[in-house]
């Protein structure tokens, strides 16, 4: 069985509250969860000490018995210290689209007439 740390959503309409589960990599994202282990609260400031609370050794329990954090979770874990995230790089995204190029051809077409 697969299992995933992640977010399952609750809270209302456009005010937004995470638990933060161990669930099964097939269950539905606000499904069937095996354990919880903490929330986050993104309408709290990001100095806000309730904004996530996680139970580490909880965590480091369930990542020893092999189960994945995702994207989001890892940021959180890696603020606390628990494991390591490694920085994303993608130097294509800095790059102009095709219309842009497009445009930036034809401008120094005309300056150089």
């Amino acid at each position: 069985m697969s299992l995933k740390i992640r977010l399952a959503r609750g809270g209302a309409k456009k005010r937004p509250v995470y638990r933060i589960v161990v669930a099964d990599a097939r269950a539905p994202r606000d499904g069937r969860f095996l354990e919880k282990i903490g929330t986050y609260n993104p309408m709290l400031a990001k100095d806000s000490a309730e904004r996530v609370v996680i139970d580490l050794e909880k965590a480091k329990s369930w990542l020893a018995k092999g189960a994945q954090p995702t994207d989001r979770v890892l940021r959180f874990l890696d603020a606390a210290g628990v494991m390591k995230r490694e920085a994303r790089n993608n130097p294509q995204k800095a790059e102009p689209g095709k219309k842009m190029a497009e445009r930036a051809a034809a401008k120094a077409e005309g300056a150089a007439e």
